[in-house]
């Protein structure tokens, strides 16, 4: 996935990412995850997605180059780690920051996501966040959008494979993050709150801290 890093707290440099968890392809079933890295990646092509068959990206790992930190964990709201040094932000390019919002603070309305889809560039696209599910007690569908940019319908067709994790924004802030596509209409597909992945990343911080101790 050329998903970005969310959230990321600077005290711990412990750090989010994906929304949902990497799960085995013959059975569905959550992976055990011992220990992984966080590695660049560079997209070379798109596979457009289409009524009934999700499309997705292209690429290749750089697996010699930058190494961003390890992944201890793998669960049902996305993979967590810690970072191997301090400020890196959203995405691993601009290296940006930007506050947070709650579920109460989220309205249905206009909004962006933050998406590399060609080469190492992120993009920022335009987006509706049709209805949001506060009470949801899965996290990662707490949303549902809609691509409505032109320029990336074009491109990919609406959500492909290897978007997870692209952050959600609205209002300045992160609300946040592509999960999953609805595969008989690609152009719309579900979000994770960023305070659920928060929530998990604190849980884990808080494990590796006593371990430490």
């Amino acid at each position: 996935n050329s998903c970005s890093i969310i959230p990321y707290e600077p005290d711990t440099l412990c750090f989010g990412s994906l929304g949902h968890g990497i799960t085995d392809i013959d059975t569905g079933v959550l992976m055990s995850v011992k220990w992984g890295e966080i590695l660049d990646a560079n997209i070379l092509a798109i596979k457009k997605s289409e009524n009934g068959t999700p499309g997705e990206l292209k690429g290749i790992f750089d697996e010699d180059k930058n190494k961003f930190g390890i992944v201890d964990v793998n669960s049902i709201y996305g993979i967590y780690g810690k970072l191997y040094n301090p400020i890196i932000g959203i995405d691993m390019m601009s290296k940006r920051l930007y506050p947070i919002a709650v579920k109460n603070q989220i309205k249905e309305g206009s909004a962006t996501i933050l998406a590399n889809i060609m080469g190492k560039q992120v993009n920022e696209y335009e987006i509706e966040i049709q209805k949001v599910s506060t009470r949801n007690a899965n996290g990662s569908k707490g949303m549902v959008i809609k691509i409505t940019d032109k320029r990336l319908l074009e491109a990919t067709g609406g959500i492909v494979q290897g978007m997870s994790g692209s952050p959600i924004i609205q209002d300045g802030r992160i609300v946040g993050a592509i999960t999953h596509v609805l595969v008989n209409d690609p152009t719309r597909g579900y979000g994770i709150f960023i305070e659920c992945m928060i929530k998990k990343m604190q849980e884990n911080s808080a494990i590796n801290m006593r371990k430490a101790g």
